[in-house]
């Protein structure tokens, strides 16, 4: 760092600017002098993992001029990680940036920096909005850039014009206390700075400035819809429901979660008639059946822990089980699987599991499911089939009949269409695993050229990377395999026990054989949030297939289908609530306990060094 005593530090974010960073730099020096002492400024360019010649360019300038120095990264940081890492280096109490093509005209430069250096403001910028700008800008960014800013006031309650106008100056001590809650490193850095700013009652100046486009843009699919919009509900989170969620009303809320998810359960279930067959039914073996399936969690939290360990993190048993708890009884509140992203939630947050890790993980849990009851259902259906036993099942699917043999003929269909689309994902998984294309960039880059497809192909590379980590794995394939099988076989003994319960008279090899097809297919139906005729797919499927099989007769198998599922669905939502008391889960008090997490999840390790004379 320069030694001689400077009030006024630019810095200057360079990625890939050979073309340009001469002329830019010597607009730059040539400006600060018209209204700065000689010695009291420096210039820093901030090159950002370049491919061409920039690094070089930048070395020069520094050499030539004691006022120029320049902070070189070996790997892309991103926009806002390069400037952060240069302010760091900076010397000045007021820092400046501007964009190096120099498309906001050099004459404001002055007024920028000195609403800061004379301590009027705390932060200014420039504007491409405001009454009294001159900007030239095409539909390609002025209609995507509008949208994003009414969102952004909308959302996040700012009261600036143009977030990311790159002319910027902020007071030292000002900048590093905002970044301190500042987590994103690309495109939304500018805007997070001002709307963490104004929440921190900062002074920020706004005014407007000439600006003309130096390159033509295109609006990026991948930047601006997922990354800046996501981004925006991260913040909108942090500032807006966070600071209201304590301990106690997280516990309120679990309470509220299991009670909707109870009252919900009333939507496809009969109250009256959940009552009515459970007070027919064998109290001691329903009570053996629930007991039975409370096992089925440990081993679900077992399985978990293998998954999560072939991807390189060991966390306990009882924690992961809470956390599947937790999941699963979002996912009877929330529609299409929704409750499976709190898992993923929970264990980045409390044990610092990255999100594509958390996702992959939940992901790998899911195919051994889907592939493990397909297999299940299609080995008991070419035993039946080689018996002759389908004829009858074949009349009740296709035949005309009531609601529930509709219901039953709509899952028995969902089903096989979940199970061979799993064996197809598995395929999918196995064999880009051993190609050397890597499908997932290709795919990506197609769709966008822009730096930020880089980061966002990174997430989904390792999202697919830990699938086919444990999918190509022997071992780890079988160990998880076995412990689904497991899982699965439990579930279904309960559903056969459920139906001994009832009294039918039909032999236990019998039971199991109908057993595992109807469990199995009705709970391949239930990916899909559908429920025709007004009984839920898992009912439907269970009764056809129970009465297109055995003697029993229809009452009977809709009873036992209804209480297997209660048991099932009331053991999840106890284990739910328990889990939340005990883990005081709150997404809000995770993130509090993770902080600083999101940052080494996304920040390369970088090799980064300083040239000055």
């Amino acid at each position: 760092m320069a030694s001689r005593s400077v009030a006024v530090s630019v810095v200057l974010p360079a990625y890939n600017e050979a073309g340009t960073l001469r002329k830019t730099v010597d607009v730059t020096l040539e400006t600060l002098a018209s209204f700065l002492p000689h010695d009291s400024f420096e210039v820093i360019v901030a090159e950002d993992g370049c491919e061409d010649r920039t690094p070089e360019i930048a070395a020069e300038l520094a050499a030539e001029d004691d006022r120029v120095r320049h902070v070189h990264s070996d790997d892309r940081l991103g926009r806002g990680g390069a400037l952060e890492r240069a302010f760091q280096t900076a010397a000045g109490e007021t820092l400046v940036y501007f964009d190096t093509d120099l498309a906001t005209d050099m004459r404001h430069l002055e007024e920028l920096v000195e609403a800061v250096r004379s301590g009027e403001y705390d932060i200014a910028t420039g504007s491409r909005r405001m009454q009294g700008r001159k900007a030239d800008r095409p539909a390609s960014r002025d209609i995507p850039s509008s949208g994003f800013n009414a969102l952004v006031r909308l959302c996040l309650r700012s009261d600036i014009s143009d977030h990311q106008c790159g002319f910027k100056a902020f007071d030292r001590e000002v900048l590093f206390s905002v970044l301190e809650d500042v987590e994103d490193s690309h495109w939304f850095w500018d805007t997070e700075v001002l709307v963490r700013a104004q929440r921190g009652g900062y002074r920020i100046k706004e005014f407007p400035v000439d600006w003309t486009p130096r390159a033509d843009t295109k609006v990026d699919l991948i930047r601006d819809v997922f990354g800046m919009g996501s981004q925006i509900g991260r913040t909108w989170w942090q500032l807006s429901v966070q600071p209201r969620i304590t301990r106690r009303t997280s516990v309120v809320a679990g309470t509220l979660l299991t009670l909707i998810a109870l009252a919900l359960m009333t939507v496809y279930l009969d109250p009256a008639t959940v009552l009515a067959e459970m007070a027919a039914a064998d109290p001691v073996l329903v009570t053996v059946a629930g007991l039975i399936y409370v096992l089925t969690w440990p081993l679900r939290g077992l399985r978990y822990r293998d998954i999560l360990e072939r991807l390189g993190y060991r966390e306990r048993v009882g924690f992961l089980t809470g956390a599947i708890f937790i999941s699963q009884t979002g996912n009877l509140v929330f529609p299409a699987r929704a409750g499976d992203a709190v898992r993923a939630y929970v264990v980045k947050a409390r044990r610092g599991i990255p999100y594509p890790s958390g996702f992959a993980s939940l992901a790998i849990e899911r195919v051994f499911d889907l592939l493990t009851i397909a297999a299940l259902a299609g080995t008991v259906f070419v035993g039946l089939a080689l018996t002759g036993a389908t004829s009858d099942l074949q009349a009740a699917l296709f035949g005309s009949g009531p609601d529930a043999q509709q219901s039953g003929r709509v899952a028995v269909t969902v089903a096989a269409g979940v199970g061979v689309a799993a064996f197809v994902a598995l395929g999918a998984i196995l064999v880009s695993a051993r190609s050397d294309t890597n499908y997932v960039r290709t795919t990506v880059t197609r769709l966008s050229s822009d730096s930020y497809a880089d980061y966002v192909a990174e997430i989904l590379e390792r999202f697919v990377g830990d699938v086919q980590t444990v999918a190509s794995d022997r071992r780890a394939f079988v160990t998880v395999g076995t412990a689904s099988l497991l899982v699965w076989t439990l579930d279904v003994l309960v559903a056969v026990i459920v139906l001994a319960a009832f009294g039918v008279d039909v032999s236990l090899a019998a039971l199991l054989v109908v057993g595992f097809f109807a469990v199995s297919v009705g709970n391949l139906a239930k990916v899909l949030p559908l429920t025709p005729g007004g009984i839920g797919l898992y009912e439907g499927a269970f009764t056809v297939l129970v009465v297109a099989l055995t003697p029993i007769a229809a009452p009977v198998a809709l009873g036992a289908a209804v209480v297997d599922h209660a048991i099932k669905n009331i053991v999840t939502v106890v284990g739910g609530l328990a889990s939340m008391i005990v883990l005081n889960v709150s997404l809000t008090t995770a993130v509090e306990e993770s902080s600083g997490v999101a940052d080494s999840e996304v920040e390369p390790d970088t090799d980064v060094s300083v040239s000055e004379p």
